[in-house]
């Protein structure tokens, strides 16, 4: 039970402090790119920025991929600093490059360096799966799921502090400092004192984590001794199809809010980023009512998905900013079904492969996100004149098919547990 406890106390500072430099680099990024794309024809402005976020987003989606498969088999020899420490070298060198540009005026093609460096570190999917196979590591599987929630409720609430901020700290700038300087500084001390803290603060005892572990193996917490690899097939597939409707829908978003007749600039960009990081506070809240009412985590996972596909239906009408938050709050589950997805992978799986499991999980993401960003680029960019709303129907209709497999699952799941009643009585 110590350490569980340690665990959670030591891991949350790291995320809160990791994620609010996220968010002013997130803002940052988007308005240079804005700023050095800027053009008075509009459709040319907007062909210009999908299209740096289009390679940006897939150089970033490919580099990691061999470097977090290393960095999760070392995390699950029982190093699990390792894949959280090193993937945070590459976001303090890779946010730096970002200042150097912002400083120095350099062209936009140099922020191309800006995912080969992080990725080459592990990136996100190294640095997150690290948490969650830490977390997952440090709680009992009936509080699996409200464990990684409240993990991911503290990235969401550093996330909401960090967007608020990041518009205002944008625009501030002094004679010998360009605009996006002192935001993109933050992000990089921000960085730096994750590194630090990772690296020399973040205390683990490794000994007791393993004794933990094989005391859970041995009592029969995974069940059958093999892997049920059937309902990991289901839950790789709906967690792909779900995050390829997310991360389509909102990779284009983040164009379209710069657009007439939406037209933002950098306050209401870190606001719109606020909005969608109040989701991760309202899909915890939302996780805890609906486990206190005895809802099974399949259930959870659908609900969540339902809340996103009609958000975002929604969304392809927006015309104004209030409509557009309307719509964001029509989300307000949205977040529900990933940490929720990690967490039932988790209970298939043996302790000692949660680092890897959660790796090839955010890797397949990335690779789906390959062949599926260009795809979303080039349909929004030819809708542009008529409907540019009808990605966010296309991400609508990807998260209807990510429901067909979680169902499955429970189905699966309900009718195993009742045979084991049936068997205990």
């Amino acid at each position: 039970m110590a350490v569980m406890m340690s665990c959670r106390k030591y891991i949350a500072p790291l995320v809160f402090c990791a994620q609010v430099a996220s968010s002013f680099f997130d803002t940052a990024l988007q308005m240079v790119v804005k700023e050095r794309c800027a053009n008075p024809d509009r459709d040319t402005e907007q062909k210009a920025i999908t299209n740096f976020n289009m390679a940006f987003n897939m150089v970033l989606k490919f580099m990691p991929i061999v470097p977090a498969i290393l960095l999760a088999k070392v995390g699950d020899r029982g190093y699990r600093k390792v894949p959280i420490v090193v993937p945070l070298v590459g976001y303090f060198l890779s946010r730096g490059l970002l200042l150097l540009d912002i400083v120095l005026e350099w062209p936009v093609q140099v922020l191309y360096a800006v995912p080969v460096i992080h990725g080459l570190c592990g990136g996100f999917a190294s640095y997150w799966a690290g948490v969650m196979a830490l977390v997952s590591v440090c709680s009992g599987e009936e509080e699996r799921s409200v464990r990684i929630m409240r993990t991911e409720l503290v990235y969401g609430i550093a996330g909401f502090i960090g967007s608020l901020a990041s518009g205002h700290l944008f625009n501030l700038y002094t004679v010998d400092l360009k605009q996006g300087a002192i935001l993109s500084s933050f992000s990089v001390l921000l960085y730096f004192l994750c590194l630090l803290y990772a690296a020399f603060f973040l205390q683990i005892d490794f000994s007791e984590l393993g004794e933990r572990q094989e005391r859970r193996e041995s009592v029969g917490i995974i069940n059958h001794e093999a892997r049920d690899k059937i309902n990991i097939a289901l839950l790789f597939v709906s967690g792909i199809l779900y995050d390829i409707a997310v991360a389509g829908g909102m990779e284009m978003l983040a164009a379209y809010v710069l657009k007439d007749p939406l037209n933002w600039g950098a306050t209401e960009v870190g606001y719109g980023n606020a909005a969608g990081s109040l989701l991760f506070v309202t899909s915890f809240l939302g996780v805890k009512m609906f486990t206190r009412c005895s809802v099974r985590d399949e259930s959870m996972v659908m609900i969540g998905m339902v809340s996103f596909a009609a958000g975002i239906y929604f969304m392809a009408f927006v015309t104004t900013t209030p409509m557009y938050f309307l719509a964001r709050s029509v989300t307000l589950f949205a977040l529900i079904p990933m940490p929720t997805i990690r967490s039932l992978l988790s209970k298939q799986v043996r302790g000692t492969s949660y680092g890897i499991t959660f790796v090839m999980l955010q890797l397949s993401f990335k690779l789906a996100s390959l062949v599926t960003t260009p795809i979303y680029t080039e349909i929004y960019q030819a809708t542009l004149d008529t409907f540019p709303g009808f990605v966010f129907i296309l991400s609508s209709i990807f998260t209807v098919l990510s429901m067909i497999p979680i169902s499955i699952v429970g189905c699966r799941s309900a009718r195993q547990d009742g045979y084991e009643r049936i068997q205990g009585n």
